[in-house]
């Protein structure tokens, strides 16, 4: 067809020249953890059913080369089933990354004997059932030698279908490739990140792909992410909530998280070093020194603030942020005032908080670092910086990243890295390994948000090319977390095990409210633009966050969403 890129699907059958993605390994091989219950067994029991987590696959089909890596997918079948188990869905990766990065789940029904007869009297039903037939979902146009469809599991009364099948044959799949899960086993799952779309190319052929997630998440919560692909002809959107399901961890013993042994295991193992920026000036220090060099408790309605003492036990405990009381820097007449603004590294550590994740599949371990100061933000316009005067500063600074591992294995599957109002996900198989199986987490000058990799990252209109720098490089100021750590919280583990240090449970601000003149600043730096940069001073104002311009004194950890809800992905 003249004027039109060919868009075709290509079989496993087919040539290609490049090597096809394989499973990331560490650059380390896993150490034997010490022993435990269910961590890193390879199985965890989920209640009726039993799971594994399957990173072996085979290529079913996916994207010509000729149409560009960049833009594709590639569907696989799970690969080496353990016997007695069985596949819940396919897996499907965009094209162009070297490793393959996902996983899915193979269940087992532990509801039912070798002859097939129902060991438990209060089951009505098996754990899980072949489905009754499939659904042709969308095929390749015949057009361009259609060679892939994509089908979807009619499950049985009662039961809910998990995950798509990928095929190069028009017949339909063999029902015993896969199984449905009892609805009562299941939770409702959401799309989360588009893989593919067709919609530019073929909008009267539309097809999407995406990626999927519990519409439920955090610490508390059960649901289990299966790992399989979600495909549809009509437009959806990132937190629709999908008509397949995901599992339900109905299991209350927790055995599959790890001890306090294992965790400290884990933190040695993987604890990233964190480098700040060479032209730092506000480092991090560790909560007592804060507290011992002169930082003060302010109530409301009092002008003279109160000493806190090394463990913060003199700090009101619980309750609601209410305004009431907030936390500042020594006095002005201080001439310590300005040597705790800028933090002391040599004391500072990191704040570990371990917590179950998607059903009690994963650990995540929250690793959070204190600055007793943030200092101000430098803004980007083109190829200019404008480093502002006072906007961006101020008291009591907390960051975080967030290890997540399988409790599968005790392999490092990703780590998370919060960056001011919001953060991602990187595979490890992306990070930057410095040690063993220890990455490094890079800590942005004055804003302290981590990133994964050195550069300058702008947060604001790339369009536009205005916003905040965030300018992260290696430099002699560093902390390793594998080594300068303490566990603050790990519920889970049960009353006692670990103490969770009373500063801890100030649940109001870390520094006071401050509210900046930034109409002022916008407009210095306006006047600094070349004429065809320049911008109305709102138009401005509006390409960065608001607090910005003035905020409220930061909380602490256990006042963040994050900590018992997910992490904002």
């Amino acid at each position: 067809m003249l004027g039109m890129e060919c868009w075709c699907w290509n079989n496993i059958s087919d040539y290609y020249p490049e090597v096809e993605p394989q499973k990331f390994s560490l650059p380390l091989p896993l150490p034997n953890w010490p022993q435990g219950k269910g961590f890193a067994t390879g199985r965890i029991c989920l209640g009726e059913i039993e799971v594994v987590q399957i990173t072996k696959f085979k290529k079913i089909w996916g994207c010509s080369p000729s149409f560009g890596k960049s833009n594709c997918v590639s569907f696989y079948k799970p690969d080496e089933i353990p016997k007695g188990y069985y596949i819940l869905g396919h897996y499907c990766q965009p094209d162009g990354e070297k490793h393959l990065t996902g996983y899915v789940l193979a269940a087992k029904d532990l509801t039912v004997n070798q002859k097939d007869t129902v060991r438990d009297s209060t089951s009505k039903l098996p754990a899980l059932q072949k489905p009754l037939n499939y659904t042709l979902i969308w095929s390749s146009d015949s057009e361009y030698n259609g060679s892939g469809y994509i089908w979807m599991p009619n499950a049985p009364v009662g039961y809910k279908s998990m995950g798509f099948l990928a095929s190069v044959e028009p017949n339909e799949p063999d029902p015993d490739e896969v199984r449905c899960v009892r609805a009562d086993l299941t939770q409702n799952c959401e799309a989360c990140e588009m893989m593919f779309s067709s919609d530019s190319l073929f909008p009267k052929n539309q097809f999407q792909v995406w990626k999927t997630r519990p519409c439920k998440r955090g610490m508390l919560c059960k649901g289990v992410s299966v790992g399989a692909f979600f495909c549809s002809t009509t437009s959806f959107s990132s937190g629709d909530e999908l008509d397949i399901a995901c599992l339900k961890n109905l299991n209350s013993s927790l055995h599959a998280m790890p001890n306090l042994e294992q965790i400290h295991a884990l933190i040695k193992h993987y604890g990233p070093t964190v480098y700040l920026h060479p032209d730092e000036t506000y480092l991090p220090s560790s909560v007592a020194w804060f507290f011992m060099n002169g930082a003060l408790l302010y109530k409301d309605g009092k002008n003279n603030g109160t000493a806190i003492n090394s463990k913060g036990s003199n700090l009101p405990a619980g309750g609601t942020n209410d305004g009431e009381y907030w936390l500042d820097l020594p006095n002005k007449d201080d001439a310590n005032r300005t040597n705790v603004k800028c933090g002391n590294i040599e004391s500072a550590e990191l704040y570990v908080h371990v917590k179950p994740a998607l059903g009690e599949t994963f650990t995540d371990i929250a690793m959070w670092i204190f600055c007793p100061f943030n200092g101000p933000a430098t803004v980007k316009v083109g190829l200019l910086s404008f480093t502002l005067n006072k906007v961006g500063e101020h008291v009591g600074d907390w960051e975080h990243y967030t290890l997540r591992v399988s409790n599968f294995s005790g392999e490092l599957w990703s780590v998370y890295f919060s960056e001011h109002s919001g953060g991602e996900w990187v595979d490890a198989c992306n990070l930057e390994f410095i040690e063993g199986n220890k990455s490094i987490v890079y800590a942005s000058r004055n804003g302290h948000a981590s990133f994964p990799h050195p550069g300058c990252y702008v947060q604001g209109s790339s369009k536009l090319g205005v916003g905040l720098r965030n300018d992260c490089a290696r430099s002699k100021y560093y902390v390793d977390s594998s080594s300068k750590y303490q566990i603050v919280a790990a519920e889970y583990l049960g009353e006692g095990v670990v103490a969770e240090p009373p500063w801890l449970q100030y649940m109001r601000e870390w520094g006071p409210t401050i509210i900046y003149d930034g109409r002022s600043e916008v407009e210095k730096i306006i006047k600094h633009l070349p004429f065809f940069m320049r911008f109305s001073v709102e138009s401005f104002i509006e390409l960065f966050p608001t607090e910005l311009y003035g905020e409220a004194g930061p909380t602490g950890p256990k006042e963040k969403d994050n900590w018992l809800g997910d992490e904002r992905w």
